[in-house]
């Protein structure tokens, strides 16, 4: 599932290249033939990401709400050729000129699976498949849906007090309270173990253990994570001195975790052997050195 850097890319690639424009939406598998009508052929006036959730809005003061979930991916094509972002991640693609119809909209190639949207516009189309929430929604529609998740650690009006109150009077191990979007949105199972490795905290403590001074620098850790992820398109959180080659194209890192899919390798910092375990039904990797009980 993607995490939140990848949603606030979507949000900023949408707002750069269709914004203002007027937009066909259609929906070529049907599934959303009636949302698609809704907003068809009216202009995008903004794109916001709220955790893993992208939100774009029309000016007929409704909003397209997109949780990509596990399997969801968005497709573009412009004169740069096709690149995705969502699952899976392919980037690319050969630089193309685009024919346009008669009233100048681009004419997008023939839908390619089960595409539940597809937006059309002068530059370029963008083709959404198997997102797990797609619907349109009104501004207090949109305004409830965004109450029920957590503070976003990349959004400006991000409050960490809010996701410390539930934290600090919780029994529940924090890593399992990283994963919660009501707590904390945008962050996946990535981050979660990353942040808690570099900040040395056990993950199975319960949030009421962690002292104060621990969740202000855990907080501010993810802020630099996810904005980081947000520039590079990936996530790298190893330091540059447990890095083989700090200059290295970090898409292209295969020294870019210290602990995610690294069960049984030498922990980068103390030699330890990474262990991968379960909790809360997701698999968690952690430093039994670094991160000691």
């Amino acid at each position: 599932m993607p995490e939140g850097h990848t949603l606030h890319r979507l949000a900023a690639h949408f707002a750069k290249h269709y914004g203002g424009a007027r937009l066909r939406v259609t929906s070529p598998q049907g599934r959303f033939a009636g949302g698609a009508r809704r907003l068809d052929s009216r202009g995008l006036l903004d794109a916001e990401a709220h955790g893993k959730q992208l939100f774009l809005g029309f000016d007929s003061g409704e909003w397209l709400r997109v949780h990509l979930g596990l399997y969801g991916a968005w497709t573009f094509g412009d004169a740069h050729g096709e690149h995705h972002l969502g699952a899976p991640r392919v980037q690319g693609g050969q630089r193309r000129e685009l024919e346009r119809d008669a009233e100048g909209f681009v004419v997008p190639p023939p839908p390619v699976g089960a595409v539940r949207v597809r937006l059309v516009s002068a530059a370029g189309w963008a083709d959404l498949r198997g997102p797990s929430a797609c619907e349109v929604l009104d501004g207090e529609e949109k305004r409830a849906a965004q109450a029920r998740l957590g503070p976003d650690p990349l959004r400006s009006d991000a409050d960490p007090e809010q996701a410390w109150r539930t934290v600090r009077r919780s029994r529940t191990a924090i890593a399992a309270l990283l994963m919660r979007q009501d707590v904390i949105a945008g962050i996946g199972n990535i981050y979660r173990a990353e942040s808690l490795f570099r900040a040395g905290i056990d993950p199975y403590r319960p949030g009421r253990g962690l002292a104060r001074a621990e969740w202000d620098v855990l907080w501010a850790d993810l802020v630099t994570l996810l904005e980081a992820g947000v520039g590079s398109g990936s996530i790298v959180t190893t330091r540059p001195a447990h890095r083989a080659d700090p200059d290295a194209d970090p898409a292209a890192r295969s020294d870019a975790l210290y602990v995610c899919y690294r069960t049984g390798e030498p922990c980068r910092v103390c030699a330890a052997a990474i262990r991968a375990e379960e909790l809360a039904g997701r698999t968690l990797y952690r430093c039994p050195v670094c991160q000691r009980r």
